[in-house]
């Protein structure tokens, strides 16, 4: 109703805030808003949403853990509360308790299937989204209890080749468990599985335990019950756990009885268990006789019987399109099949940059996710996610995944116009008027040129990547709006030549003013390196500018802004060896590493190796990446604890040493590690898409002459010019 746009809101919550003791709200914010530059949107408000209920949770978990440490609780929380643990974080004044030093999981799963469960650093499998866990535990008739979240002794692994399979081994005190969770296909639908195998010099129980928790802290459980068979529990009436054998002994407990653990000894059999605040937590128990290895596999189904058929050969039939790398880097090797797995999992239909925390869109993520696909052979997966984007379009042109991001249009402008160069597709006829409206919107975006400041001709002050800082007028966001620009003009040439030459146009004059503000930079920093935008000095924020050199390749690779900018990272901004992102992230992060990475290798600069080695050491035992890393602890300390973003960046960065375009020219090899050039083992990437056809690489080293080259190209026309640069010969 429109009265109430007259109504004195701001008047009300100022004199009740005072009433009651509390600074005045409005006040404040327009306070916090003077730290940024004025915009439009201030903060996009599905973030907002995503953040209030991340610290719901956590504010559950500060009223649940810390009254309640002697229970069994993932990873993260037996070592964030450890007082002698390098992880530990005083609760002080924090009103919430988040996992701020451990977010590591990796996700399993099916091609094309929603449903990702994950798998903690200690074998905690979560089979539902935000969903309760399941954990394995091997108790001995003396006592004593394997506890993989608090065992001294753990290794983590990743299966290589077919269905992604963790394998989490514990050992303690002559106790052994290991478990494998993976999702297999049974009658055609997906089941979630663990395997648990235990191995015991005493007589004792496996037991398989349904936890109240997971890697982000509580998740609710009101309900369990034991199956009438003894094979099995149904979880708030909704969900099935089987095992594949009977319950020997059963126990269940509730929030304010403690944990299932504290009672496996000292109670009676429950068959079910009910809890009104969510926490029940239940225990099965199964046999196990002295140095007998002992087995059991649980499987819990994650959809309904009506949902659609998977075919038994779908991961195989995935990863038979992707281009193969064979190289002799045991690591390498493992990391980039890792990487294709991730790419493979979250692109269902849309593409998710996270299983859990970053499960849902954003433009940018998918803009890297989708380039990745196709520069890894996977192009339908990623011509299937961009028919999404258009029914994300707004009215007037914005593609709109959060309010407030500027930086939207030119990424997806972008990665349509490479979507038809590395398939040799013309524009597809339904993408036409998204492409037509995606750039006027960018044309229409721009402010004046006739502005007497640093910011005239740039795109408004917007959120941008939420790690750059406050609101302000960032290149990031320019830079993409010219490739956006410059991608519409080439897909509409030959068919809408006026809108084309029109795109051309504003992309000229769009530059022109990127120029012009740059040059203000520069004078007033006494140097030519690009900060985030004209009115910030050079900082981590400046991270977002190699959008210039990679992946735009708007920048030569020489340019001596890029260059300068880049020298200012190495120097100001790295720890150990990788990129520090202290906005935001406030930890080491791998894809912003391999950006620097990428800009280096363009340049010829041989420090590219150093930075892919640092990224390949802050990888999880799985071969992920969370998406911001403890630089104390070694795990995540923000984002989505398997970041798919940082995979898509392996697998280009994997891509480019053996193969990248520059122009009308092909280069081959200019990335590959020196190492791999001192053994004699062929070294072989391809079939790789690239934008004059498909090739292959083969590189055969040779001891005392220069290695040799080859390759095989299925060309859309003439062959291109070639230029090998094998690094040091």
């Amino acid at each position: 109703m429109s009265w109430l746009r007259w109504f004195p809101w701001r008047f009300i919550v100022k004199r009740v805030a005072r009433r009651h003791g509390f600074l005045d709200p409005i006040a404040l914010l327009s306070k916090l808003h003077g730290f940024a530059q004025p915009s439009e949107v201030g903060e996009p408000i599905e973030l907002l949403r995503a953040g209030v209920v991340f610290h719901a949770r956590g504010l559950i978990n500060s009223r649940v853990i810390q009254h309640n440490l002697d229970w069994v609780w993932p990873y993260w929380v037996e070592r964030q509360f450890d007082p002698l643990d390098k992880a530990f974080v005083p609760r002080a004044f924090s009103i919430t308790h988040i996992n701020l030093t451990n977010r590591n999981w990796t996700a399993v799963g099916q091609p094309d299937v929603d449903e990702l469960p994950i798998v903690d650093p200690r074998g905690l499998l979560t089979p539902f989204y935000d969903g309760w866990s399941l954990d394995g535990w091997l108790l001995a008739d003396d006592g004593r209890c394997l506890l993989p979240s608090r065992a001294r002794y753990c290794r983590q692994w990743q299966e290589p080749g077919g269905i992604p399979t963790i394998v989490t081994e514990t050992e303690e005190d002559g106790l052994r468990l290991i478990t494998r969770s993976r999702v297999e296909v049974a009658d055609g639908q997906p089941v979630c599985k663990m395997t648990l195998e235990a191995d015991s010099k005493v007589s004792g129980s496996l037991v398989v335990s349904l936890r109240p928790a997971n890697p982000e802290g509580v998740s609710f459980v009101h309900r369990v019950q034991l199956r009438a068979d003894r094979d099995g529990w149904f979880v708030d009436d909704k969900h099935t756990v089987r095992f594949s054998q009977a319950v020997a002994s059963h126990h269940v407990s509730d929030y304010h009885q403690g944990d299932v653990h504290i009672h496996l000894k000292d109670r009676s059999e429950e068959t079910q268990g009910q809890c009104d605040v969510g926490m029940v937590t239940a225990a099965a128990l199964f046999p196990v006789r002295a140095g007998e290895p002992c087995s059991l596999t649980v499987s819990v189904p994650l959809t309904d019987s009506d949902a659609a058929i998977i075919g038994p050969d779908a991961w195989f039939q995935e990863q038979d399109k992707v281009a193969r790398l064979d190289c002799p880097d045991d690591r390498y090797q493992a990391l980039y099949q890792a990487a294709i797995n991730s790419l493979i999992l979250h692109s269902p239909a849309d593409v998710y940059p996270g299983p859990y925390t970053y499960k849902r869109f954003w433009f940018r993520d998918a803009a890297f996710i989708v380039h990745a696909l196709l520069c890894a052979g996977l192009t339908e997966r990623a011509e299937r996610a961009l028919n999404r984007f258009e029914t994300r379009q707004m009215r007037d042109g914005y593609f709109r995944s959060q309010e407030g991001e500027w930086d939207a249009n030119g990424e997806v402008l972008w990665i349509m116009e490479r979507f038809c160069a590395l398939t040799g597709q013309p524009l597809p006829e339904h993408w036409k008027e998204a492409v037509r409206k995606g750039g006027r919107w960018i044309g229409n975006k721009r402010l004046r040129e006739n502005l007497e400041q640093p910011h005239a001709g740039l795109l408004p002050a917007g959120f941008s990547a939420e790690h750059l800082g406050p609101n302000d007028y960032y290149y990031w966001d320019d830079f993409w709006g010219i490739a956006g620009l410059e991608a519409a003009s080439k897909l509409l040439k030959g068919s809408d030549d006026r809108a084309s030459r029109e795109f051309a146009e504003t992309a000229r004059a769009f530059s022109s003013a990127v120029d012009r503000s740059l040059a203000t930079c520069e004078k007033r920093l006494g140097r030519p390196g690009m900060p985030a935008s004209p009115y910030r000095r050079l900082d981590a924020g400046a991270i977002g500018s190699l959008a210039f050199g990679y992946p735009t390749q708007q920048a030569e690779p020489n340019d001596p802004r890029l260059l300068d900018c880049v020298e200012f990272l190495l120097d100001r901004c790295f720890v150990n060896g990788a990129f520090y992102q202290d906005m935001i992230h406030s930890g080491l992060n791998a894809y912003l590493t391999l950006h620097v990475a990428q800009v280096l290798l363009r340049a010829g600069d041989r420090r590219h190796e150093q930075l892919m080695d640092a990224v390949a050491d802050l990888a999880s035992p799985t071969g992920q990446w969370p998406e911001a890393i403890h630089p104390g602890t070694g795990g995540g300390c923000m984002g989505d604890g398997h970041h798919v973003w940082a995979a898509a960046e392996w697998v280009l960065m994997i891509r480019h040493c053996f193969v990248r375009e520059e122009g009308d020219r092909l280069v081959l090899c200019s990335g590959l590690p020196r190492r791999w050039l001192e053994q004699d083992r062929p070294i072989r990437f391809g079939p790789a898409p690239t934008a004059f056809g498909p090739v292959t690489v083969t590189v055969e080293p040779r001891q005392g002459e220069p290695a040799r080259v080859t390759w095989q190209g299925d060309w859309f026309g003439q062959p291109p010019t070639v230029d090998v640069r094998l690094p040091d010969q």
